[in-house]
């Protein structure tokens, strides 16, 4: 029955104190018939008399503390009792066709594990592509579903196929932020399972406006948390899926570019590019020393 097909999925948005019309502007972009849920990564979700009484589709969870991406949409899928998942960040808002298109999906007639979206209006940012960096126009087209078969997808919109997971820890917890969606793809290859790209289900994304980042008070201590974490977790990925000697190797270069970066700005009184080298060069040598994703911001709130 393909009508009643969106009755197998369930929403899951992982917020951080995020901006209530950039969340709002998502909500109102899922069809009312769509359970959601809502994963705050703190202990108190701000507005959520507000977002309850507009939206009577969301159930609202909170962690209890910042878990990050992977393990906050670890969290919410324990919650989910459908077949299928739809990941989404926050600061996605979706096509109005989207829920029209995605209902194909859902009828169990594709073999897949993940789905992932296309832009409406990034035109530099790549929905999905392949780990040998092929160009997306080599990706196998399957026509009678119009979808085509990648090796990865972006992370802010994935359709999750749950019966190909034997547990709902679908991501490594390990990482905190970033490359978490890029290792999920890659032992969704190694198990010979399917990913794919649907030029159908498209997504405005506004880009780091899914937390506190939104916040230009905040805009310092976000640069840190990004950099840190993007070096930390580039790092952890190539030391899982290579090995640590082909992770260091990869790495040597940026380690002195930081450094020579960090005196050039520090020379400049560049405040801006000081933090950003600053804090890539500390999760590099975080994770080169083994040492755990475990860089957070403290809010004095």
């Amino acid at each position: 029955n393909m009508n009643n097909n969106l009755s197998e999925l369930t929403a899951v948005i992982v917020t951080y104190k995020t901006n209530i019309n950039v969340l709002k502007n998502c909500l109102n972009s899922i069809k009312a018939e769509i359970k959601i849920l809502l994963i705050e990564n703190s202990n108190k979700f701000e507005n959520e008399k507000e977002i309850k009484s507009q939206f009577s589709n969301v159930e609202i969870l909170c962690t209890g503390l910042n878990l990050g991406m992977g393990a906050g949409n670890n969290f919410g899928l324990k919650f989910v009792k459908t077949k299928y998942a739809l990941i989404l960040n926050p600061d996605i808002v979706c096509s109005n066709d989207f829920f029209l298109n995605i209902k194909n999906y859902l009828g169990g007639n594709i073999n897949f594990s993940l789905i992932g979206s296309v832009y409406n209006n990034h035109t530099n940012y790549k929905p999905a592509g392949f780990f040998n960096n092929q160009d997306l126009k080599n990706a196998k087209f399957i026509n009678e579903f119009n979808l085509y078969e990648v090796d990865w997808i972006a992370g802010h919109t994935m359709l999750v196929n749950l019966s190909k997971f034997n547990e709902k820890k679908i991501f490594d917890e390990n990482y905190f932020l970033f490359f978490e969606e890029l290792d999920l793809c890659r032992s969704v290859k190694k198990k010979n399972e399917k990913t794919f790209m649907c030029p159908n289900l498209k997504v405005n994304h506004l880009g780091w406006k899914g937390s506190f980042a939104a916040d230009e008070n905040y805009e310092i201590e976000s640069l840190k948390l990004r950099n840190w974490h993007y070096i930390w977790s580039m790092f952890y990925y190539n030391k899982k899926n290579y090995g640590y000697f082909f992770a260091l190797r990869k790495s040597i270069s940026r380690l002195f570019r930081s450094i020579l970066r960090i005196i050039y700005y520090s020379i400049r009184f560049d405040k801006k590019g000081r933090v950003i080298y600053t804090y890539r060069l500390l999760g590099l040598l975080n994770s080169i020393f083994l040492k755990k994703s475990n860089f957070r911001i403290n809010f004095k709130n």
